[in-house]
């Protein structure tokens, strides 16, 4: 049985990442990874993310700080398609992406707005003239 902090946890999980993104990343949980996937939605999200005094808002521009210094591209652009979800204006997320290439680095800051084009591009977000 589910403990409260799974439930919680991936219950945000879906908001943030999408209900289909969690579904797949559950139902494709083998015996191996499924302790994972477990982890993830009972101390990441039901702990952290559903207890934060942050807004989600601000929790997702922390992990998109984050995870560019990581360099981890596949989940940045989860992260920032959920940043999206959070309510995070394309000015916030330039301006945090701009954070990011100052104190992560030029090829950082390249990688992380070349991603970022690729979402706002597949998410059907017009930017407008620079």
């Amino acid at each position: 049985m589910p403990s409260k902090l799974f439930e919680a946890g991936l219950e945000v999980r879906k908001q943030v990442l999408g209900e289909d993104y969690v579904e797949r990343s559950l139902g494709n949980a083998n015996a191996f990874t499924k302790v994972l996937q477990e982890f993830v939605t009972e101390v990441g999200w039901g702990r952290i993310w559903s207890k934060s005094s942050l807004s989600r808002k601000q929790m997702s521009l922390n992990n998109l700080c984050m995870l560019a210094a990581l360099n981890r591209a596949t989940e940045f652009e989860l992260h920032f398609r959920g940043a999206l979800r959070n309510g995070c204006t394309v000015d916030e997320l330039r301006d945090t992406l701009l954070q990011i290439t100052v104190y992560c680095g030029a090829p950082a800051g390249v990688e992380v707005f070349r991603i970022a084009d690729k979402v706002l591009a597949d998410e059907g977000i017009e930017v407008g003239e620079a």
